[in-house]
């Protein structure tokens, strides 16, 4: 049997990659990259052979998609921030038939979903760089999942998320499952300073995600269950947010009740909030 070890929400910001390079920005995302570290040193110590990561950052029109290769390898530089990641190599294996389990199972639960082994189906950075950081030896399988999900509904990605982690019992594989998006996700106006990369673009974003990080320590997961409809519309979640609703659809939803641990506080990144929390396990 399978286990689910460690489940978290985490930063990507492409200024993590930044912070690693020579120049005024260097050691600007210390804390982002730190917590990665800790998160993946925690998924060692729990035995995790397998990070599955909800990834908004790979966008799709239709269905649910996991790109489960047996190998991931190249040179990325990313289409939308290429001053900020460029030429980052990487190296994974993945996790062919624990991404085949997870359609399966989906798809008898009337969630269609299609698992990918297509050599020339790229990883997206959202999956690329909290793997730079809790997996740069390569101690880990990779498997992906599309979480920027335009046209589906949040119900069903908390539907889907109860079939990962139905699928993750049923399979014989230790793991951690890391949903990889911000929390609010309005980036600055084009022409403001560089310095306002690490302001937020509105005090309003601000304040719902301090009252949600609040909420979040609570474990007062009714709340955010209910008000995460409107939290991703009008705080321009990132990929509609559909990371945390699959999170949650395989932590229980509004059942879950547990507080989190913050790993990384809150921190603005190019307008947008950022944190690095876990989810312990109920």
């Amino acid at each position: 049997m399978g286990k689910l070890s460690l489940a978290a929400k985490v930063t990507h910001v492409p200024s993590m990659y930044l912070s690693e390079l020579p120049g005024k920005h260097h050691g600007c995302r210390d804390a982002a990259i730190q917590g990665h570290r800790i998160i993946g040193q925690r998924c060692r110590e729990l035995g995790v052979d397998t990070l599955l990561v909800f990834d908004v950052h790979w966008l799709v029109n239709a269905g649910y998609h996991v790109n489960c290769n047996h190998r991931f390898a190249g040179i990325y530089t990313s289409n939308e921030l290429p001053h900020f990641i460029k030429n980052m190599e990487y190296q994974y294996s993945g996790n062919p038939e624990l991404g085949r389990l997870i359609a399966e199972v989906a798809n008898a639960h009337g969630v269609g979903t299609r698992a990918h082994e297509i050599d020339s189906l790229e990883l997206e950075y959202g999956t690329l760089v909290p793997m730079r950081y809790m997996n740069s030896d390569q101690h880990f399988s990779v498997v992906s999942v599309a979480a920027w999900c335009a046209w589906h509904d949040l119900q069903e990605s908390r539907r889907f998320g109860a079939a990962v982690l139905e699928a993750i019992n049923r399979s014989d594989s230790n793991v951690a499952v890391l949903a990889s998006g911000s929390l609010s996700h309005r980036f600055n106006d084009n022409g403001r300073p560089e310095e306002s990369m690490h302001q937020i673009s509105r005090e309003f974003f601000r304040q719902v995600d301090l009252r949600v990080v609040d909420l979040w320590r609570q474990g007062d997961w009714k709340t955010f269950c209910r008000m995460l409809p409107e939290y991703a519309d009008l705080c321009v979640g990132e990929g509609g947010m559909h990371d945390t609703a699959m999170l949650l659809g395989l932590l229980g939803w509004d059942s879950y009740a547990r507080p989190v641990e913050i790993v990384t506080d809150y921190f603005a990144s190019s307008g947008t909030g950022q944190i690095n929390a876990i989810f312990p396990l109920p």
